[in-house]
C-alpha cells in the first residue's frame, strides 16, 4: 500500500497537485496521510515517506521523465506534508486508541469528527483503524457534528446572506471594454438591501443601470469607482461594483447630492485614473504569471489574485521561497515585455477554439460556452478583465513582496506605473537616509553595514564573556547562602544582569560545587522574570526541577518546564519574586 501511494502522490505532484484542504489537493492529502499511517503502524515514528521518491525515480524515471525532472520538488513537498502530519499523528493515535479501548465496538461520531477537524484525520483514515480492530464508526454522529459546525459557519455569515439583493429584471449591457462613460437609465435601486423606488441625498445604496461602463469585481480584479450623474445635478458616488447576477452589475455607493430614482436618465462615468492604474496591474499580472512559469517551472499555477489600483497580489503553487535571483529574473522578463510595447489583443470565441489556441486555463475554474482569449505580450490566457492597449502602457514593473500563505502556495505582490515609480523613489530615499546616517555614499552602505555587524558580534562576545565572569563571581558568593534541608543543599537567589544562558551556565557550576542540591536562580528585567531550576542527579528521586520551577513561576505570573535535572520558566510579576523564592526551602523540605 505504501509503494502504491508513493507512486500515486509523486505523479500527482508532477502534474501540479499539491496537498491542501480542498478539491483534488484534499484527495492528495488523504492519500499521503493514509500511507504515513501505515508506516506508523509498521514502526516508522519519524518522517519516512518522502525518502521513497529516489527509488521511484530509479525504477520509473526513464519512462516518465517529467516526474523524474521534478524529483527534488516532489521530495520537498512530501517531506513538508509528512512533518506537518507527524506533529499531530501521535496525539491523534493516542486519542483514537483511548476511544477504542475497553471493548468498544463503535467509535463515537463526535470523536471521529474531533480527529478530522482538529488533528487532520479524514473519516476514512479513522475507519481504516477501526476496521482493523473490528470496530465500526458512528458515521451519522460524524455527519451531525459536521453539520453543527457548518450551521455555526452559516450563522456567522447570516448577515451577509440576508443582504443578498433580489433582482428579476433583464441583464445590463457592459460597454466598459470600449468606453469609460456611457448614457444610461436607472432600472433598479436598493436601499439597505431592500428594493426601493429611489434613493435620497446622503443615503447608501445600490444602483442597477441598463448600460454600464463600470467593471464589476471578477477574476481577481476589483470593481470600478466613479460617478453616476443626472442632468438635474444628482451625483451618486460609486465606490464599488459587484455582480448581483452574472450579467447584472450592482453599483454600490452614496448619493452625495440631489435625488435618484428608477427610470432616471443618467451619465455613468468611470474614474479614469483608478481604472488606468488597475488595468496596468492586471496586465502585468498576466506577464508575471508567464514569467513565473518560465523561471520556476511549469508546476506554477494560479491559486488566487487581487488586482486593484494600488498593486497586484498573486498566489501560486510553489513549494519554496523565491530567491533574490529568481525575483530579479521575473522582473527582468516582465519589463522586457513592457519595453517591447506590443499591442494587446482580445478575442471572443467558443471554449473548444480557445483550447486549440493554447490559452492558459485555470484548473477548477468554470468557463461558459463562450470565452475571452487575451494576448498580452507573449502571454495568452482566458480573461474577462480590463487591460492595457499595449504592453508599454504598463510603464514599469517591480516586485515588492514575496512570501508563503499556505502549504505549497507562495504570494507575490507587485506594483506598476506611477506606483512602481513611487515605490522605487521611496526605496532610494530610505537608502539615502541610511547612507547619510552612516556617513557614506549609497554604494558604500552594504560594506559599511557588514563592518558594523562584525563589530556588534565582537561586542556581543565580549559582553557574554563579561556576563559569565560576573555570574561566576556572584555564584561563588551565593554558595554561602545554600541551606541544608535533610541532606540537600537548597539555594534560591537572584542573579543580577543574567540572561537565560548565564542562568544555565551558573546553575551547572553551582550543582558541581554543592554536589547534592536543589537550586532556583532568577534574573529580572523590568517586570519580566526568567527562572532556572536545577536538581543534582542524586536528588531527582525526591525533587523534580520541572515541578520546582513551576512552583516559583506560578507565583510570578508564568509557567515553564523541562527535564527532572534542569528546567526553565518565565514570569511577568517581578514584585512577587522575593516571596516566591523565600518559599523554596519549605517546598523542598516537604518532599525531601
Amino acid at each position: 500500500m505504501i509503494a502504491d501511494h508513493i507512486r500515486a502522490t509523486s505523479f500527482l505532484i508532477s502534474d501540479g497537485v499539491i496537498p491542501s484542504n480542498e478539491g483534488r489537493g484534499y484527495v492528495q492529502r488523504r492519500i499521503v496521510r493514509r500511507a504515513i499511517r501505515h508506516g506508523y503502524k509498521l514502526g516508522q515514528k519519524t518522517p519516512f515517506f518522502h525518502k521513497l521518491v529516489p527509488d521511484l525515480v530509479r525504477m520509473m524515471g526513464d519512462a516518465y521523465p517529467n516526474m523524474a525532472s521534478q524529483a527534488q520538488r516532489i521530495t520537498d513537498i512530501l517531506k513538508a506534508e509528512e512533518e506537518r502530519f507527524y506533529e499531530t499523528l501521535a496525539t491523534g493515535m493516542e486519542i483514537l486508541d483511548s476511544a477504542l479501548s475497553g471493548g468498544v465496538t463503535v467509535l463515537p461520531g463526535d470523536v471521529a469528527f474531533k480527529l478530522h477537524d482538529t488533528y487532520g484525520f479524514p473519516l476514512d483514515l479513522s475507519a481504516d483503524v477501526c476496521r482493523e480492530r473490528d470496530v465500526t464508526v458512528d458515521e451519522d454522529g460524524f455527519k451531525a457534528a459536521m453539520e453543527a459546525q457548518k450551521a455555526k459557519g452559516r450563522a456567522a455569515g447570516k448577515f451577509k446572506m440576508d443582504k443578498a439583493l433580489e433582482y428579476t429584471g433583464a441583464g445590463n449591457t457592459f460597454v466598459g471594454y470600449e468606453q469609460l462613460q456611457a448614457e444610461s437609465e436607472v432600472v433598479a435601486v436598493y436601499v439597505y438591501g431592500v428594493s426601493a423606488g429611489g434613493i435620497k441625498d446622503g443615503e447608501n445604496g445600490v444602483v442597477v443601470l441598463a448600460t454600464t461602463p463600470f467593471y464589476a469585481e471578477s477574476g481577481g480584479q476589483v470593481g470600478d469607482q466613479g460617478e453616476i450623474r443626472t442632468a438635474s445635478g444628482a451625483v451618486f458616488a460609486v465606490g464599488d461594483v459587484q455582480k448581483i447576477k452574472a450579467d447584472v452589475f450592482g453599483h454600490h455607493g452614496t448619493l452625495t447630492s440631489g435625488s435618484l430614482k428608477v427610470g432616471d436618465k443618467v451619465t455613468a462615468v468611470v474614474d479614469t485614473a483608478a481604472r488606468a492604474a488597475t488595468v496596468r496591474n492586471h496586465s502585468a499580472t498576466h506577464l508575471m504569471h508567464k514569467a513565473l512559469r518560465e523561471v520556476l517551472g511549469d508546476h506554477v499555477q494560479q491559486k488566487g489574485s487581487l488586482v486593484d489600483a494600488d498593486k497586484t497580489r498573486f498566489d501560486f503553487v510553489h513549494n519554496a521561497p523565491m530567491t533574490d535571483a529568481q525575483i530579479r529574473e521575473v522582473e527582468r522578463r516582465v519589463n522586457a515585455e513592457i519595453l517591447a510595447n506590443v499591442a494587446a489583443q482580445a478575442r471572443v470565441m467558443d471554449i473548444e477554439s480557445a483550447k486549440q489556441t493554447g490559452a492558459m486555463m485555470l484548473f477548477g475554474e468554470k468557463y461558459g460556452d463562450t470565452v475571452r482569449v487575451l494576448d498580452i505580450g507573449t502571454s495568452r490566457e482566458l480573461c474577462g478583465g480590463t487591460h492595457v492597449q499595449r504592453t508599454g502602457d504598463i510603464g514599469v514593473f517591480s516586485i515588492t513582496a514575496e512570501g508563503g500563505v499556505a502549504a505549497g502556495v507562495r504570494r507575490v505582490e507587485a506594483v506598476t506605473g506611477l506606483n512602481a515609480l513611487a515605490y522605487m523613489q521611496g526605496m532610494e530615499t530610505m537608502l539615502g537616509g541610511v547612507a547619510g546616517t552612516l556617513k557614506v555614499t549609497p554604494a558604500e552602505v552594504h560594506a559599511r553595514v557588514d563592518g558594523l555587524l562584525g563589530q556588534v558580534r565582537e561586542l556581543e562576545k565580549e559582553m557574554a564573556a563579561l556576563k559569565g565572569k560576573l555570574a561566576s563571581a556572584q555564584g561563588d558568593e551565593l554558595l554561602t547562602q545554600a541551606v541544608d534541608v535533610k541532606g540537600i543543599k537548597v539555594l534560591a537567589a537572584v542573579l543580577q544582569g543574567a540572561d537565560a544562558k548565564v542562568l544555565r551556565d551558573t546553575m551547572d557550576k553551582l550543582k558541581d560545587k554543592l554536589k547534592t542540591a536543589a537550586i532556583v536562580l532568577a534574573a529580572v528585567d523590568g517586570d519580566k522574570v526568567q527562572l532556572a531550576a536545577g536538581v543534582t542527579a542524586d536528588s531527582i528521586g525526591k525533587v523534580k526541577a520541572g515541578e520546582l520551577v513551576n512552583f516559583v513561576a506560578q507565583q510570578v505570573g508564568g509557567k515553564g518546564g523541562g527535564k527532572p535535572d534542569m528546567a526553565m520558566a518565565g514570569g511577568t510579576n517581578a514584585a512577587a519574586l522575593p516571596q516566591a523564592l523565600a518559599g523554596v526551602v519549605a517546598w523542598v523540605s516537604e518532599r525531601a
